[in-house]
């Protein structure tokens, strides 16, 4: 695939990607639905995209996906939306990151995987990143959701680790929104007495569902192919930067200095282990070291 087809793929999936925690936070800020319906009408107008895209694409493809995935990622949609009532976006989006990718290189640790002295210290600078800000003070983002949001990157970390080699991975997604669907609807049933909407808030949950996950994450897998695993990662480290300046266009939120320092430590922890992979793998005389 030529670079000018990668490098628009790539844009438009981060920019879907960031979208997400702009047009949840934006929903439940300043429209009346509920964290729940948002959930599931984000998973249903993504399930449904998803199966379009499937059917209009040409050759064999295989994968369905499963309950177990899907539970991942139910636990990551509503931890989402329930976190974002009083998270911004900006704060939401580096916990998720910053969750997502301890989640797996945690798991890589546990399985076997030998860090080098720099992945160490990486995985050391993010978790401590995620630890202060969550510290108790005058701008500490709400611990309840805070451990919503944290919970939600678990979720998602064990999904995508669930995801490795399960077969086309427009397909498996498609599966794994529609067997999410029930779940979602079953909390949405549980809290009905507390549900609540509004047509705009319709609108964004549906935008979160069908464009930014849905056509977002066709994109990124059309991308994904050509890019080296170490590019793709490094891309991702945009996303919690493009939300927050997302945030501060669009929904006026502030920038304090605990969350700069702390997507930095984060941000920055996450790029040496990333890195310091690529070099190990490289270089096949560091192999082993």
């Amino acid at each position: 695939m030529p670079l000018s087809r990668v490098l628009p793929l790539t844009t438009f999936a981060m920019l879907a990607f960031a979208a997400n925690s702009l047009l949840c936070r934006a929903a439940l800020l300043y429209t009346d639905i509920d964290a729940a319906s948002f959930t599931t009408i984000r998973l249903v107008s993504g399930a449904l995209v998803l199966w379009l895209i499937v059917q209009m694409r040409q050759g064999v493809q295989t994968g369905e996906g499963n309950w177990v995935s899907a539970l991942a990622l139910f636990v990551y949609a509503a931890g989402f939306s329930f976190a974002y009532m009083s998270l911004s976006a900006a704060t939401g989006a580096l916990l998720l990151f910053g969750a997502v990718q301890v989640t797996m290189m945690g798991y890589g640790f546990w399985a076997g995987e030998r860090f080098r002295t720099l992945q160490m210290v990486g995985f050391a600078l993010a978790f401590s990143g995620l630890v202060a800000l969550l510290l108790p003070g005058l701008s500490a983002p709400p611990l309840f959701g805070s451990l919503l949001m944290l919970a939600a990157g678990v979720g998602w970390g064990i999904y995508s680790l669930r995801g490795s080699g399960g077969g086309d991975p427009v397909r498996v997604t498609a599966g794994n929104f529609l067997r999410a669907v029930p779940m979602a609807a079953l909390v949405s049933i549980v809290m009905l007495g507390g549900m609540t909407m509004d047509l705009m808030g319709v609108v964004y949950a549906v935008a979160s569902g069908a464009l930014a996950s849905g056509v977002g994450y066709a994109l990124w897998y059309m991308a994904l192919p050509a890019l080296r695993a170490t590019s793709a990662a490094t891309v991702q480290l945009s996303v919690p930067v493009l939300t927050a300046i997302g945030g501060v266009i669009l929904l006026s939120e502030p920038i304090t200095w605990r969350l700069v320092l702390t997507s930095t430590a984060i941000l920055g922890g996450v790029a040496m282990v990333i890195w310091t992979k690529q070099q190990r793998t490289s270089n096949p005389t560091a192999r082993g070291t």
